[in-house]
C-alpha cells in the first residue's frame, strides 16, 4: 500500500515536471505577441487567484494582522518579482536557456540559507555552489551565434533574478505554512502578489486586442492559468504529503531535458523553432549545474 502511495506521488511530481517544461515553450506562443509579458502575468495571477478562492472559500481564514507583512513579502518575492522577471526574461531568451538557469534555484536557496545563518558552508557545499555558478555563468555568457544580441543576455539575467526571488520566497514561506493551511496561505500570497503586479501590468492588460487572439493563444492562456499555476500547486501539495522535500526538489533536474524534448515536439507550432538553441556546450554547463545542485543537496552543515 505504501508503495502505491509513493508511486502516486512520483507520478504527480513527473506530471509537474512535464507541465513546467512545456510551459517554457507554450508561453512563447502567446508572448510577447499578441500579449505582452506584464499583461500576461496579470491574467495568470488573477485567473489562478480566482481558482484558489473557489477551492478554499468554505474554510478560508483571514490572515492575522501580525502576519500581513510576511504575506506581503511572500507575495512580492514568490509571485510579483518572481513572475515579472520570469515571463519578461522568457520573452527575451530561449526556453532551453530558461529551463537550465532555473535549475540554479536550489543553489541560490543554499546561499541565502548560509547568509541568513551567518555561517560558512562545508567544503562539499562550497564546491557545489562553485560548480553551479560556473554552469550558470557559462549558459549566460557563452551562447550560440543567433543569441549574441543583448536581449538574450538580459533575458537570461532576468531568469536568474527570478530564481533568486523565488529562493527568497522558499526560505520565508514555511513560516506561513506552519500557521495556516497550505491552500489558505497560497491564496493570500497570490492576493498580495496581485497588489504589486496590477500597477505594473494593468494598462498593458487593458490594451489587449482580444479579437485578435487565435485558438492557439486561448489554449496557451488556459494551460498556464489552470495547469502551470493552479494544478501544479495541488500536485506538489499531494506529493509533499507522501514523500520528502528532497525527493520533490530532485525532479527539477528533469526540466531542461523535457524542455529540450518539447522543443523538438513543438518545433514549427506558432511559427517558432527553438531546437537551434540546444548545443553541446549548454549540455555540459547544464551537467555542471546538476552536479552543483547534487553536492549542495548532500550538504552536512
Amino acid at each position: 500500500m505504501a508503495q502505491n502511495k509513493n508511486l502516486g506521488a512520483h507520478l504527480a511530481l513527473f506530471a509537474v515536471a512535464l507541465i513546467y517544461s512545456a510551459n517554457y515553450l507554450i508561453a512563447k506562443w502567446v508572448m510577447p505577441n499578441p500579449i505582452g509579458p506584464n499583461a500576461f502575468i496579470v491574467l495568470r495571477v488573477s485567473g489562478a487567484l480566482a481558482l484558489f478562492f473557489l477551492v478554499s472559500f468554505k474554510f478560508l481564514e483571514l490572515p492575522k494582522l501580525r502576519d500581513v507583512p510576511l504575506f506581503l513579502f511572500c507575495g512580492l518575492t514568490g509571485v510579483a518579482t518572481n513572475q515579472l522577471f520570469f515571463f519578461n526574461g522568457l520573452a527575451l531568451t530561449t526556453p532551453v536557456n530558461a529551463s537550465i538557469i532555473m535549475c540554479t534555484n536550489p543553489i541560490l536557496v543554499a546561499i541565502l540559507y548560509f547568509v541568513g545563518k551567518r555561517k560558512w558552508p562545508s567544503l562539499m557545499t562550497t564546491a557545489g555552489i562553485l560548480l553551479g555558478s560556473i554552469g550558470a555563468l557559462g549558459i549566460i555568457l557563452l551562447r550560440a551565434p543567433f543569441e549574441a544580441s543583448t536581449d538574450y543576455l538580459k533575458g537570461d539575467l532576468y531568469i536568474l533574478i527570478n530564481s533568486l526571488s523565488y529562493g527568497l520566497y522558499l526560505t520565508t514561506a514555511p513560516r506561513l505554512m506552519k500557521k495556516y493551511k497550505p491552500i489558505t496561505a497560497i491564496t493570500w500570497v497570490f492576493a498580495c502578489g496581485l497588489l504589486f503586479i496590477l500597477p505594473i501590468g494593468y494598462s498593458d492588460a487593458s490594451a489587449i486586442a482580444w479579437e485578435t487572439l487565435t485558438p492557439l493563444h486561448w489554449m496557451s492562456l488556459a494551460f498556464i492559468v489552470i495547469a502551470v499555476t493552479f494544478l501544479t500547486y495541488l500536485l506538489n501539495i499531494y506529493a509533499l504529503s507522501k514523500v520528502s522535500p528532497t525527493v520533490t526538489s530532485a525532479y527539477i533536474y528533469l526540466q531542461p531535458l523535457l524542455a529540450g524534448v518539447f522543443a523538438f515536439l513543438f518545433a514549427g507550432i506558432g511559427n517558432q523553432d527553438h531546437t537551434g538553441s540546444i548545443t553541446f556546450e549548454k549540455i555540459l554547463f547544464a551537467l555542471l549545474i546538476f552536479a552543483g545542485v547534487y553536492l549542495v543537496g548532500k550538504r552536512n552543515d
